[in-house]
């Protein structure tokens, strides 16, 4: 019992430290070890009023992190509820074990209630032990980042999808960088000055990607809009492909319901058929040769369900494809 005021004490103590350290760290930027000094304590003992603190880190002096604290203002529970779903989306996506990729979604998470806080920091653990497709890949999206709020050319080279092995060397504009709803890969919009046009990337096909010039090099135009810019865009193939055509769909009765649901853009019912099918119309980008390759995967998914009925060259290419399908079966 004689240990009870003494503990008592101790505890008081660390309270009046860590209510300190809250002040300090809400005003400016500190390492740990001027956190230390200014409060009179060793080192390990400040870096536990961090961990205590949930403190972020927000810079370096020298090789030493600076730690704050996070200023918001507590979240309603649908803003919460936006952020979880936003945290999710960005948990999928995220390529591979990238550590100030991995910093951000701490950040986000630590702002959520419980018990959403603690299940997004157990998610982000995992992240961890992921793999990254090619090393670069995480220094080229903190380059990417740089380039874009700096407004700095970037040049890299990108391996062409199903193309030769020789990578394209691109001078390029960042205007926008882009999530696919289709496969929540990032990609790169903007303008590319070898060929003087707005042109997409995706950020797994770069290589080498550095930063060139000056920061302030560039301006990003007023009139241009990402959501003009993929209004009929499927996935990210919007007005820099070719010409956007109209795509008609008639889907059998055991898919119509999933249609009806909603959630796909610029797409409107035609008609609904006797017996419960539908006939849809879906405006959508095309690549440089005038097809739409980012639906095609997408139609392909709903098997018999479907029927491509236009136009005719997006109709024969799904009916070879499904042929080959049939084929490889028969011979099984």
């Amino acid at each position: 019992m004689r240990d009870e005021p003494r503990r008592e004490r101790a505890h008081h103590k660390k309270s009046l430290r860590l209510m300190e350290a809250r002040d300090l760290l809400s005003t400016r930027p500190h390492t740990a070890q001027e956190l230390a000094k200014t409060l009179g304590v060793d080192k390990r003992t400040a870096l536990r009023l961090l961990e205590d603190l949930q403190a972020i880190e927000v810079a370096k002096k020298g090789r030493s992190p600076q730690y704050q604290l996070l200023q918001s203002q507590e979240l309603s529970p649908v803003e919460a509820l936006v952020t979880h779903s936003a945290l999710r989306m960005l948990y999928h996506h995220t390529p591979g074990y990238e550590p100030t990729y991995l910093s951000a979604l701490k950040k986000l998470a630590r702002r959520l209630p419980s018990p959403a806080q603690e299940l997004a920091l157990k998610s982000t653990e995992d992240l961890e032990h992921r793999t990254l497709q090619h090393q670069d890949e995480g220094l080229a999206m903190a380059t990417l980042a740089e380039a874009w709020f700096k407004r700095q050319p970037i040049a890299f080279d990108y391996l062409k999808p199903g193309g030769p092995g020789r990578p394209g060397q691109n001078l390029l504009e960042v205007y926008f960088l882009e999530i696919a709803r289709t496969n929540l890969g990032m990609y790169v919009i903007g303008y590319e000055r070898n060929r003087r046009a707005l042109r997409t990337y995706k950020l797994s096909r770069m290589r080498r990607v550095r930063l060139v010039g000056e920061p302030g090099a560039y301006t990003i135009p007023n009139d241009f809009d990402p959501r003009h810019y993929l209004s009929n865009a499927w996935g990210v193939v919007g007005s820099s492909g070719g010409v956007p055509v109209e795509v008609r769909l008639r889907f059998r009765p055991e898919a119509a319901y999933r249609i009806l649901e909603g959630g796909y853009p610029n797409l409107h019912i035609a008609s609904r058929l006797p017996g419960g099918g539908l006939e849809v119309c879906i405006t959508v980008g095309t690549d440089n040769h005038n097809f739409p390759l980012e639906l095609l995967s997408w139609v392909q998914s709903w098997g018999a369900r479907v029927e491509v009925l236009g136009p005719e060259g997006l109709r024969r290419r799904w009916l070879e494809e499904a042929r080959q399908v049939a084929a490889m079966c028969d011979r099984k």
